[in-house]
């Protein structure tokens, strides 16, 4: 079933079984406790150590590990009034727009149970609206003597409130998987602990509200840019225009833009297909994107570096080249699936495979492999730009530190380890048509390498 099938690609599987559901259950746990932590090191090594990791690692060694983390963590303040009501308040905001904005509808891929998931395709409607609103109010506080930037300000703040809650809201979501599932794509694997983890179902709906939409696209996906737009004005108001910042701001917001645009592409990912809505999916939008993604932005406020025009420009184009050649791959792949298949890729037939699988149901079904295009470079190549684009928002911090490339380290891994979740969970579906699709295309992601 599909737990099982988590924990053979999972990284914490130590072996079958007891064993092998044992080191599941510990790898979880870890990752638990390593991840809260990890967010408040970001904004600690930001904020008190110059966005030095050395200087941070030395913070925590001259004390013991285990003191010197406590000595951090004696630095970060609970939620204020301020920040509480930022946070309720945008998430009352986005639920709104979430549930009022038109969209047509747009169905995610049939689950093994033969449920089908449908949506709002709403997502860049709201995040237009979300950002206008957001210079909106901008504006208008600052004809006050305000600014928006408090956020930046009490950062820690944000990331002990969103821990807090989100804990809560899992627990919540377990429990309801257990007794009120939105779907038969549902069940326990016996382990609280893993299933408090993993999830209790693939998609929970709460009050016709779909939570996965909520927490990666409305909450994850959108605060991200918010905070983008927030540090970048924090940055001018301490340092004036630096154009180190607003490069890789501009390349960020192009980013964000582009993924509204194509969410409803989103929804067919591996990221939604597989994952259940438990602490590793949901906790990660509602914490860990906030804290760990932003952090080149984050870097940015307290370490300006001027790059000067020429560096800027080229920058700039080399970025928007990555995120144009990552929406082509995405996009030709629509167009096969949307077209079945009954179009030009480059210029020439589309080269596929028509893959068909068999729902837990028996139910017969059939599916578009792409071969060409982008897609017959290799299986994955879509994620070479993404990975360039990463790295060009992360260049304009320069090589001082490492801190303003955590992200891009970080989707290295997380790109690289998809690879061969998907390969997995394809292998599974679709058989000897998934065989012939790797020798068509053998490469996962890099064409002669990997």
């Amino acid at each position: 079933n599909e737990y099982k099938s988590y924990l053979r690609f999972s990284m914490l599987e130590s072996g079958k079984g007891f064993l092998g559901q044992l080191g599941s259950t510990l790898g979880a746990i870890a990752l638990m406790i390593y991840s809260p932590n990890m967010v408040v090191f970001i904004w600690y090594t930001a904020i008190h150590c110059d966005g030095s990791y050395q200087m941070l690692i030395n913070k925590l060694m001259s004390k013991g590990l285990w003191s010197g983390t406590l000595d951090i963590w004696t630095n970060v303040k609970l939620g204020s009034p301020v920040v509480l009501y930022t946070i309720f308040g945008y998430m009352f905001f986005a639920l709104f727009l979430m549930m009022v904005l038109p969209g047509p509808r747009a169905e995610g891929p049939v689950t093994p149970k033969g449920n089908v998931p449908v949506y709002k395709d709403n997502g860049f409607f709201c995040f237009v609206v979300t950002i206008v609103t957001f210079g909106v109010l901008t504006i208008f506080l600052k004809s006050r003597g305000l600014t928006p930037t408090v956020i930046y300000d009490n950062f820690d703040e944000v990331l002990v409130t969103l821990t807090l809650f989100s804990l809560v809201f899992c627990i919540f979501l377990q429990l309801k998987g257990y007794f009120v599932p939105s779907t038969s794509d549902n069940g326990s694997t016996g382990n609280p602990i893993f299933d408090f983890y993993w999830g209790t179902e693939l998609y929970p709906r709460v009050f016709g509200i779909d939570i996965k939409v909520f927490t990666n696209c409305r909450f994850g996906m959108t605060v991200w840019p918010l905070l983008c737009l927030i540090f970048a004005i924090k940055s001018y108001e301490l340092h004036g225009f630096v154009d180190s910042m607003w490069v890789s701001c501009i390349l960020q917001m192009a980013y964000f833009t582009k993924f509204f645009w194509w969410e409803a592409g989103y929804m067919r990912t591996i990221d939604i297909m597989l994952d259940r809505a438990g602490y590793y999916i949901c906790w990660g939008c509602l914490v860990y994107v906030t804290g760990f993604y932003t952090s080149v932005s984050l870097y940015l406020v307290t370490q300006p570096v001027r790059l000067g025009p020429g560096l800027s420009l080229s920058i700039l184009f080399l970025g928007l080249t990555s995120i144009a050649v990552n929406y082509i791959a995405d996009k030709q792949k629509q167009d096969v699936r949307g077209s079945d298949g009954k179009c030009l890729v480059w210029g020439k037939p589309a080269k596929l495979i028509r893959a068909k699988y068999t729902l837990e149901s028996g139910d017969k079904r059939e599916s578009i492999l792409l071969a060409s295009g982008y897609w017959g470079i290799a299986r994955h190549f879509h994620y070479v730009p993404e990975l360039f684009l990463a790295f060009f928002w992360s260049l304009p911090a320069g090589f001082e530190n490492l801190m303003p490339y955590s992200y891009v380290i970080f989707l290295f891994f997380l790109l690289t380890h998809r690879t061969f979740r998907d390969d997995e969970k394809c292998s599974k579906k679709y058989g000897t048509f998934w065989q012939e699709y790797r020798k068509r295309v053998p490469y996962k992601m890099i064409p002669g390498i990997f």
